[in-house]
């Protein structure tokens, strides 16, 4: 109705466990935008920790292309770890900071249905379809939304039908931008952005740039991924981006328009475009 404020979009930001450390300050990053009346939704990973606890069964982690292949024991572990030990930590602290939070994984109300996609690397999902509602009703209510990167496999009648799949974090935050038409998708990491060819920073990139550095094997293990995701996400979002997230104060900068790492829109032309027409 006319009158009506406009709904702001909610910001999804992607945060690894190798970024928070003792100088990180990305969970009182998210509490300050939540007191700012921001809305954030997070997707959290948890890869390092998990790899440790597989070690310690005697299981050797095992990547392809970025992504962890994860047979039956592995993705026991891998529940475990990211809905329990690692989601639950993130959402107490959160509340020791002074922020609202709940802590879910997609299983939750069927958040994130999925199904297996390559069969070489086991119970890892690819996203088939994305359920908004338990994510709009935390964000109405107030809280910030802390979602582990598992998801339901998709009911086809197949014998995994019903189980629980583990899902690339990079690519859920994606998802999940892409489904909620996100703001923006920030990406905290341990690198300081996207390297070109001799290890430096590319600052700005567009979606024929990122396919590019694709297909010439510029772009390899977990940054795979992320760029991915970020590509996924500018289908219905205007901006992405991947950032050094162990830096004091990363996220709030990036969200006030200074990224420190690599910022990612669909096209540069077209954007170059606007800003003239806009100018004129």
């Amino acid at each position: 109705m006319a009158g009506q404020p406009v709904k702001s979009r909610p910001i999804v930001v992607k945060i690894g466990g190798s970024t928070l450390g003792s100088h990180d300050t990305s969970l009182r990053d998210l509490v300050r935008l939540q007191q700012e009346g921001r809305e954030v939704v997070v997707v959290h990973g948890g890869g390092n920790v998990i790899s440790q606890w597989m070690q310690r069964q005697g299981l050797a982690p095992q990547f392809v292309g970025g992504l962890r292949v994860t047979d039956a024991p592995s993705l026991e572990i891998v529940v475990a770890v990211l809905t329990g030990l690692i989601n639950k930590e993130l959402v107490s602290q959160m509340h020791e900071l002074g922020g609202r939070s709940v802590g879910l994984s997609g299983i939750d109300g069927c958040m994130i249905e999925a199904k297996i996609g390559n069969p070489e690397l086991g119970f890892v999902g690819e996203v088939t379809s994305i359920n908004n509602e338990p994510i709009k009703a935390l964000l109405d209510n107030g809280y910030i939304p802390m979602i582990a990167p598992l998801g339901v496999h998709e009911r086809d009648g197949s014998e995994n039908a019903g189980s629980p799949l583990n899902i690339n974090g990079d690519t859920v935050a994606g998802e999940l931008a892409y489904a909620l038409e996100a703001e923006q998708l920030i990406f905290l990491t341990d690198v300081t952005g996207v390297m070109d060819g001799g290890g430096r920073v590319i600052r700005r990139l567009d979606r024929r740039r990122a396919n590019i550095l694709f297909n010439s094997g510029v772009i390899q293990g977990g940054m795979i991924p992320k760029l991915s995701a970020c590509l996924r996400a500018l289908e219905r979002s205007p901006i992405a981006n991947i950032i050094d997230g162990r830096q004091p104060d990363a996220l709030l900068e990036c969200v006030r328009g200074n990224s420190s790492g690599t910022t990612i829109i669909e096209d540069f032309r077209s954007a170059r475009r606007r800003e003239n027409a806009d100018g004129a």
